[in-house]
């Protein structure tokens, strides 16, 4: 076990002596001997037996200086008392919160400037164990009346009881124990004293104060004995202690124990040293409850930004933010939006899936890869990723906050998709390399929102826009376009989006199987560049080729789809149609073709 020592070192902070450095030595524990080595940056040396030392070790009874601190490894024990061993309280008193908010503090400043420390301590710490240690710090400086203070907490199993050697620094001192008994665990504490004797907390007093959710006091005499009668005649034989309960779900069981002594007290009778002992505590009983209602305070908040934090994979940022501002229960209401659906598919998965047969972590690694390309560009434009499909992935716009833009951020979301699948595919060796994406954009009303069953539920969309969207995913492959939109989402790409950003053709009316009313499909495509294969010329010549094959005049489609590159390969879909049909129309033509699968 290691760790620094210093004046603003976490958990072994000296901050009482200012000739000790920020970061001042190095110390290792290894079960017998404790290793000190003075760090390069120390200003001032370490005294061990009277000689300045950089570099040395010592054991249990030995000690060491630095400025005016003496540090003394020790070898303390910590023993939580049962109810049979505990002499019968000579004064109990119960403090409800309320009643200790009403006290005014007799030195107010000096609490409030040590109190103030705590929310730093709180957001600075990286583990409760550190936390511990800090917190048990404060309370030291803010309670100077006593001996002995605990971080404790009642829990019903714990691992096995530690003895570690503890190392006391006077004036104060700081160390690490760890005891468990009788369900009780003290989880960290800390003495004023270099006297020898034990840290004995009453488990009666902790379990009373976390139950009552009050702080408990407790006054009993050292020297009662259960089978004489009891006689309390000094105020030096009068010890107290009392507990705070840090009431919070994100401190399970826990509690601030303070213990000290009045040896130092004038004499009076037992009872009016008692009321002078409750009377004088109530200050530091004041300060334990706003140090524990501070404590619990922030680390609820961090327990619930730690839970937030979790959800983030299972909501979108804008659902997060709505979820922010509004109602949890208005905001995922399911209800009618108007929505633009992307429905993308992995391309070459059963390919991959044979050569990787024996690499299934690799494959599924690569998939996942994949699938990140995806949500990332659907998130990263304003949409909400609804749910996944094996290897596809389906995201929406216009929920929970209307979008008039939804069909812009959708377009942009399927063309960078698209660009990026295809910048991997260039590279060898690449994770994605292989894989291609299918993608289908359609717009219309859907039930978006919080759906499900009674036992499980998911934020997703729900109408047949969404199955369209599906569907025009799927006929990526037989018309051979990466990306193809219906007629509503064409429309708005139009009259919305410059064709500097994105364009449109429209490749064919179509009947899919199952569905009763013909479309037209369209193909979204990225702006015109040198690296384009099309150009706009060569997109309305194909669409000229389009009117002629709808009005029924095959040869001029025929010719018109001739003067498109033959690079691009959705023009094979009508090309090929009209080759197999001799080029002339049937006499039923309608203009539509009718897909022969799904």
């Amino acid at each position: 076990m290691g760790f620094i020592l210093g004046r603003v070192t976490p958990g072994w902070a000296v901050p009482w002596d200012d000739r000790i450095s920020r970061q001042h030595a190095d110390l290792r524990w290894d079960g017998e001997k404790l290793s000190v080595q003075r760090l390069m940056d120390a200003r001032n040396p370490i005294f061990y037996r009277g000689l300045r030392k950089d570099e040395f070790e010592i054991g249990i009874g030995d000690h060491f200086v630095i400025g005016q601190t003496t540090f003394s490894l020790v070898d303390q024990r910590v023993r939580v008392l049962a109810s049979a061993d505990e002499p019968p309280a000579l004064t109990e008193q119960s403090y409800p919160p309320s009643q200790l908010r009403q006290i005014r503090y007799r030195n107010a400043d000096q609490r409030i400037d040590v109190l103030s420390r705590l929310p730093e301590i709180i957001s600075s710490c990286s583990s409760d164990e550190e936390l511990h240690v800090r917190v048990v710090n404060l309370l030291m400086q803010g309670i100077p009346q006593a001996t002995f203070v605990a971080i404790v907490s009642e829990q019903s199993q714990e691992p096995p009881p530690s003895a570690t050697p503890r190392i006391e620094a006077t004036p104060s001192f700081r160390g690490w124990s760890e005891t468990i008994d009788l369900g009780i665990r003290v989880l960290h504490w800390d003495s004023r004293s270099l006297i020898i004797k034990p840290f004995s907390p009453s488990a009666q007093l902790i379990r009373q104060a976390i139950a009552t959710h009050e702080s408990v006091l407790h006054v009993w005499s050292r020297t009662h004995d259960r089978n004489t009668p009891s006689v309390y005649t000094q105020s030096e034989n009068i010890d107290w202690a009392f507990c705070t309960p840090i009431s919070s779900e994100a401190c399970p069981g826990w509690a601030i124990y303070v213990a000290g002594d009045f040896s130092s007290m004038t004499a009076h009778g037992s009872r009016d040293a008692t009321l002078a002992i409750t009377d004088d505590l109530q200050d530091d009983l004041k300060f334990a409850e706003l140090t524990a209602t501070t404590m619990a305070t922030l680390r609820q908040t961090r327990l619930l930004q730690r839970r937030q934090d979790s959800l983030r994979p299972f909501f979108a940022p804008i659902v997060r933010h709505a979820l922010a501002t509004k109602d949890p229960d208005q905001v995922l209401a399911p209800r009618e939006a108007n929505v633009s659906v992307l429905f993308c598919d992995l391309r070459g998965f059963s390919r991959q899936s044979e050569e990787s047969s024996n690499r299934l972590l690799d494959l599924l690694r690569r998939v996942s890869d994949a699938l990140g390309v995806m949500t990332h560009h659907i998130l990263g434009r304003n949409g909400v990723v609804g749910d996944f499909h094996g290897d596809a992935a389906m995201g929406f716009w216009g929920w929970p906050l209307e979008q008039p833009d939804s069909v812009q951020h959708a377009a942009a979301a399927a063309l960078a998709i698209r660009a990026e699948f295809e910048r991997s595919a260039a590279i060898p060796d690449h994770p994605l390399a292989g894989f291609r994406a299918g993608i289908g954009l359609s717009t219309g009303k859907a039930v978006a929102g919080r759906i499900g069953t009674v036992d499980q539920v998911k934020v997703t969309v729900f109408g047949p826009v969404v199955n369209l969207a599906s569907r025009l995913e799927n006929m990526t492959k037989q018309l051979q376009a990466p990306i193809l939109i219906d007629e509503a989402t064409a429309v708005r790409i139009k009259a919305e989006v410059p064709s500097n950003i994105a364009r449109v053709r429209r490749v064919a009316k179509v009947l899919p199987i199952g569905m009763k009313k013909p479309l037209m499909v369209s193909e979204l495509l990225l702006p015109e560049s040198v690296d384009s294969v099309l150009t706009d010329q060569h997109i309305q010549a194909y669409e000229k080729a389009l009117d002629s094959f709808q009005d029924g005049n095959w040869s001029e489609a025929f010719r018109l789809l001739h003067q498109v590159p033959a690079e691009d390969r959705v023009k094979d879909f009508l090309t090929v149609f009209i080759a197999q049909h001799g080029r002339t129309a049937p006499p039923d033509w309608n203009g539509y073709i009718k897909l022969p699968e799904k």
